[in-house]
């Protein structure tokens, strides 16, 4: 058997190859194809006879493809580069004409409006009208000559989408710079000299090799005190995939295209700008609104901000000897800063975090939180560094999920949570989720294990936020279970509400290890971290609104075939908002995957919008904390279980909110967390 065809349990990692995606492809989209004609022409418009086997068909081409999709990503090498490639068009024109299919929108709205809706329940009630509302976003009240247009615009994004993260990954994977002299790399931490030396020996070169991938990039910025090698290595990361490399890696013009289509797509529909377009399915309600939330929070951010600014231009000026602060000096700098100030570095901190023990602590706060066990298990993966895990609650499987942690060539960048099952019910019981976590952390080098800075504890954290999300969904209606329906500006809550563990005394204490005493993380050390905890915090809170306000307006005011460019929208953002600025040659926007290839088009904002929430979320643990509840406290993540994760997509995430916290959302606890109002 194909082993994309067998749906009978966990994805068959080990014998798929490329060669079986474009039949199973093929054969399953004939499959679904023949049972919407059936059900478009025979079932009547109810939910037993037509919602519940339309949903149900369509599960298994979403599996299969999202396995496709997923080592697509994760083991990017060009026999499964070509096979994802081959078989995209074809998933994306089957799924184009499946939202416009008139037939099947008139179904759908047959339900709605046949004297059983109302005693339908509420899951399947909004399951019904969110589809209805898909079905128009996707084009089916278009008149049918111009449903092919909007086809082969679907069919467009999808292309450039999947090249633009190719270029990407590509140019990332194209630069490495060779050191041979042991003072050119001062002040590089061991472990990253350890890695660097062996990536040299794997290329038959002498020295130290470094490239642009998180391991390396990141601490070598943030350490080496050669300023040389720091600006070579910036000047590549911050020029990727553009004009300034291989043609034929050049983002710039995939951008352009991109917006042009997506400006297109709206019109289509009736929307002034994809902005409008793309809020409709979300909390927000219009660009205004977002602007105005992005620019009021800019507004409380900015006097941290430019107490930061000129704190690191001070310190650098008196301190480090540089009269002038660069882009490639900023991270050096700041971590010179934290030093002298909070006297520890995230290298001395990293001693403490070996993965063994952060997996331990994060799989005990998860048990403490929800009730539930974390516990070995055995599957199909798609590389030797990958592990899995299952949830059980009183003794029952609730899901599992994969563990991805490293970097590696073939992998694209970032971390991301993905799901390979979705839970529902069948004829035969319960079907249980299954997710993935995937992360970009350091390998383990020379018989020492993979040791993680704090930043990556907390990536960790929010990646399985997101993974608990899917898994403890108990809504049994697939559209509606786990992430499924949640609006793209709340999914964030469940993540972002996991970092906040990272930063509580009780849970640090015990996930933390030295790795050669074995001792716990002291607690002067603690404190020293916990002060630094919104060091800079102004500086990064305006860096993410720049990014979420150049989205915007690069998807509400922009006009793609104008005379402006998209680099002159981004300074006129800066000008607004920014308090650093990166040099003219910088080339930020074609790397920006999260909103040319993952799906946060004119959704960037949704990072800071779903931190309100989960900030305030969070209080509530606080509030328990100081009327003597442990950290974490069971039953308040028994209430954040039940009325937040449990619910999935079934209802709005502002009555799940409303329903954990009591009330509505406040924005007060951001700003208190992030230093920016007093405790």
């Amino acid at each position: 058997m194909n082993p994309l065809l067998d749906f009978s349990d966990l994805p068959r990692f080990d014998t798929t190859r490329p060669e079986h995606v474009a039949p199973a492809v093929t054969q399953l989209i004939a499959e679904e194809r023949a049972l919407i004609e059936r059900l478009a022409t025979q079932a009547p418009a109810t939910w037993d006879g037509f919602a519940a086997p339309f949903f149900d068909g369509g599960e298994r081409l979403s599996r299969a493809w999202g396995i496709v999709g997923h080592l697509h990503g994760v083991l990017d090498v060009p026999q499964w580069r070509e096979a994802y490639n081959a078989m995209l068009p074809e998933v994306t024109r089957f799924y184009s004409e499946l939202g416009q299919d008139l037939r099947l929108f008139d179904k759908f709205r047959g339900i709605t409006a046949g004297p059983d809706f109302a005693r339908l329940p509420a899951v399947r009630r909004r399951i019904a009208e969110c589809e209805i509302r898909d079905f128009r976003l996707a084009g089916a009240e278009l008149p049918e000559e111009r449903k092919p247009r909007f086809r082969a615009i679907q069919q467009e994004l999808a292309r450039l989408g999947a090249k633009f993260q190719e270029n990407l990954l590509d140019a990332t994977n194209a630069f490495v710079i060779d050191v041979k002299s042991p003072s050119e790399v001062a002040g590089i931490p061991e472990d990253v000299l350890k890695s660097a030396r062996i990536l040299a020996q794997e290329q038959g070169r002498d020295g130290w090799s470094f490239n642009l991938h998180a391991p390396s990039y990141v601490p070598v910025m943030q350490y080496a005190d050669n300023r040389t090698l720091r600006e070579r290595l910036y000047r590549a990361y911050a020029t990727r995939a553009s004009e300034f490399g291989r043609p034929e890696l050049d983002n710039g013009p995939l951008i352009r295209e991109i917006l042009a289509l997506r400006s297109e797509e709206a019109g289509m529909l009736g929307y002034a700008s994809y902005a409008e377009l793309s809020l409709v399915p979300k909390m927000a309600e219009t660009p205004a609104q977002v602007a105005d939330f992005l620019r009021e929070l800019a507004a409380r951010a900015r006097p941290f901000a430019e107490r930061d600014v000129e704190e690191l231009r001070e310190c650098a000026r008196t301190e480090l000897g540089l009269d002038r602060l660069e882009s490639w000096d900023l991270a050096w700098a700041s971590e010179k800063l934290r030093q002298r100030r909070y006297d520890f570095s995230e290298q001395e901190v990293k001693r403490y975090f070996p993965e063994d023990a952060v997996l331990a602590g994060l799989f005990g706060v998860v048990e403490a939180l929800y009730g539930v066990r974390i516990l070995p298990d055995a599957g199909p993966a798609w590389h030797g560094d990958v592990s899995l895990r299952r949830i059980e609650r009183d003794g029952r499987l609730v899901g599992r999920f994969y563990l991805d942690l490293h970097a590696r060539d073939t992998k694209r960048g970032g971390a991301w949570m993905d799901e390979a099952m979705s839970r529902r019910r069948t004829h035969t019981g319960i079907q249980t989720p299954v997710a993935y976590i995937n992360c970009n952390f350091s390998s383990p080098v020379g018989g020492s294990p993979a040791l993680l800075t704090h930043d990556e504890v907390l990536t960790l954290f929010h990646e399985t936020g997101h993974a608990l999300h899917h898994l403890l969904t108990e809504v049994d209606e697939l559209a509606a279970s786990g992430i499924h329906g949640v609006e793209w500006d709340a999914v964030e809550l469940p993540s972002q509400f996991m970092e906040n563990f990272c930063w509580e005394w009780d849970v640090l204490r015990r996930m933390s290890r030295h790795v050669e005493t074995g001792e716990s993380l002291p607690r002067a050390l603690f404190e020293r971290m916990l002060a630094a905890k919104n060091f800079q915090s102004g500086m990064q809170t305006l860096r993410q609104i720049e990014f979420s306000l150049f989205d915007l307006r690069l998807h509400h005011d922009f006009d793609p075939k104008g005379d402006a460019g998209v680099l002159d929208l981004l300074e006129e953002v800066r000008d607004e908002v920014a308090v650093i600025r990166p040099p003219d040659w910088n080339r930020f926007p074609d790397s920006f995957s999260h909103i040319f290839a993952g799906g946060y088009g004119a959704g960037y904002y949704s990072y800071k919008w779903a931190e309100v929430l989960s900030a305030d979320a969070y209080e509530a643990f606080e509030e328990a904390a100081r009327a003597g509840a442990p950290v974490p406290d069971p039953a308040t993540g028994e209430r954040f279980r039940r009325e937040v994760l449990a619910t999935g997509g079934s209802r709005p995430a502002i009555e799940s909110f409303t329903a954990f916290r009591g009330r509505a959302p406040r924005i007060d606890a951001l700003l208190r967390h992030d230093g920016m109002i007093a405790a």
